[in-house]
């Protein structure tokens, strides 16, 4: 049994690659370095990132794959899975030893397992673009929490630069204490220190830091919610169908 360490990084990820054919060795497990190691390993290797070795496994792929299998690679790595590692090894080495064109070789669970990852990726960046929630703060910074299950905030930041060009906002993850912040110029990371991170847990801002006019619409909403409702036509199994659960938390009319 082989382990592979790398720092879990996309880079990292393609230095194991390059290590594995440079030395002729084939891991069975690839672990980031802050991880729990498996145990009986017959071997240990730390993989160094090494940008000009990732970089000539990457020139490979583009040679392999088309830009459609090149976006479904890149959407797998960010869907964050515990079998992500493993999985895109396999599927760079099969792509790397077979002719060009096996990406459509819907006969290989690898092949199967990245489409499928693939399309739940983007599935739920479409999502986030739907049910997220601004709410106006006092300094006139439009904040929306979410919890997506995937790291799809690289995704959805050039929809929200082009559709809300005019105002300042912050997309936050709270899952990973991560996010967008456009300043009317450019869109960047933030992330929020642990003391002000804590209250943002909840997907709500305090009340105290949200403006007049966001509280009036926000009653507003929520009335408006409960009068069109039709109390005997309520379906919840339909509801959430359309509109999954757990985006509920963040959503003013279900609060």
């Amino acid at each position: 049994m082989k382990l592979f360490i790398y720092d879990k990084t996309l880079d990292g990820l393609l230095c194991c690659v390059f290590f594995a054919y440079e030395h002729k060795i084939q891991p069975d497990y690839i672990v980031a370095d802050t991880a729990q190691r498996p145990l009986l390993m017959e071997a240990c290797y730390s993989i160094k990132t090494d940008t000009a070795k990732s970089k000539r496994v990457w020139r490979r792929l583009e040679e392999k794959l088309s830009k459609i299998a090149q976006n479904m690679f890149l959407l797998v790595w960010l869907s964050e899975l515990p079998e992500v590692e493993m999985l895109l090894f396999r599927y760079i080495c099969k792509m790397v030893d077979h002719p060009k064109g096996f990406e459509m070789n819907f006969g290989d669970e690898d092949v199967v397992r990245v489409k499928e990852i693939a399309e739940k990726v983007a599935g739920e960046s479409r999502q986030m673009i739907q049910f997220v929630r601004f709410q106006q703060t006092t300094d006139n910074v439009y904040f929306a929490p979410i919890a997506p299950r995937f790291n799809i905030l690289s995704l959805i930041a050039s929809h929200f630069e082009e559709r809300y060009a005019n105002q300042q906002w912050i997309v936050y993850d709270t899952k990973r204490n991560l996010g967008l912040y456009y300043d009317k110029l450019s869109v960047r990371y933030v992330s929020f220190s642990e003391e002000d991170f804590e209250g943002l847990r909840r997907g709500k801002v305090e009340k105290e830091k949200l403006s007049d006019e966001e509280l009036f619409y926000q009653e507003l909403w929520r009335e408006y919610f409960k009068s069109t409702t039709i109390r005997e036509r309520i379906n919840l199994s339909l509801q959430r169908r359309h509109m999954p659960k757990r985006y509920w938390r963040y959503l003013t009319e279900i609060q």
